[in-house]
């Protein structure tokens, strides 16, 4: 990425070792003015519905009651089991899967955010820093709904930039706070599209997320692909996740939010993400909420 030495950052401004990036800007008060936007009760989640498909080859195909391990062989024992389980094989950062980037993911220069060497972050065994093990805790802030869709999906290979983030929420008429947590509707379903230009974001709209705080980024649209900006590839992970350390989360799906936002008559609400309390890895799966 050219001219890197200019891109914004965030290491070192909360400290050489920090894991949690912009997490940092969800206070307790600001948690505690979110709880306050689910009035009425209404859930929607934010996630696309997982496929999923049987391991009919390779070495996990012949493993049975005696390999899974002893609760299953006590379910499965005799001509009546009393009881179900399977073994689940995922790849996180799959295209079909909303998962959540931790700032382990992302390496800029040998470094992870912010700024320690890869080799002393850990390897495929696990990671020591800014793994996954950060969102164990959940995170809970105030969701904002930037709808780019309202008139139909963003055209293909379009790069989505500050100036239309602020005409959404002008739209909207809202006005994104620090802390706060940015669900994108762009019309696509990413993982439907992978031999398309699907449209994204563009360095311009990373660098507007960084100057209204945005804790947290989740859309059904992230880098534009190919790369819409001569040397700049992948800004939202490239910047915003490893520089910025803004945790991504990446193949949401906001069809059903925004359903929603229309008919609560707001595109504000408290926004919920509590993973599986999974540490050292570089990704995770997560069912996001919006609460109303």
């Amino acid at each position: 990425m050219s001219g890197s030495a200019e891109l914004p950052s965030n290491w070192g401004r909360w400290g050489e070792r920090d894991e949690r990036g912009t997490l940092n800007l969800i206070t307790p008060e600001v948690r505690a003015r979110a709880v306050a936007e689910a009035r009425s009760g209404r859930t929607v989640s934010i996630a696309r519905p997982v496929p999923t498909s049987p391991l009919v080859a390779g070495p996990t195909a012949p493993l049975g009651a005696d390999s899974i391990g002893a609760m299953q062989a006590a379910l499965f024992t005799g001509s009546s089991p009393v009881g179900t389980a399977e073994l689940i094989v995922m790849l996180t950062h799959h295209p079909e899967l909303t998962h959540f980037d931790s700032l382990v993911h992302q390496v800029v220069d040998g470094k992870v955010y912010p700024g320690v060497a890869l080799e002393d972050a850990g390897g495929p065994g696990g990671y020591r820093h800014g793994s996954t093990a950060v969102f164990g805790q959940g995170v809970v802030t105030r969701g904002v709904l930037v709808d780019l869709a309202a008139d139909g999906p963003l055209p293909e290979g379009h790069g989505v930039t500050g100036a239309e983030l602020e005409e959404a929420c002008a739209r909207a008429g809202v006005e994104v706070r620090a802390g706060d947590a940015l669900v994108v509707r762009g019309g696509w379903d990413y993982a439907a599209c992978l031999d398309r230009r699907v449209p994204g974001m563009t360095l311009d709209a990373v660098l507007w997320m960084h100057r209204h705080d945005v804790a947290v980024y989740a859309g059904d649209i992230g880098d534009a692909r190919p790369p819409v900006e001569p040397g700049v590839f992948a800004p939202l992970h490239r910047v915003g996740l490893a520089r910025l350390g803004m945790p991504l989360i990446d193949v949401a799906d906001p069809t059903g939010l925004a359903a929603a936002c229309a008919e609560e008559g707001r595109a504000t609400f408290l926004f919920v993400a509590a993973p599986p309390r999974l540490g050292a890895a570089s990704g995770v799966p997560v069912n996001p909420l919006a609460i109303f």
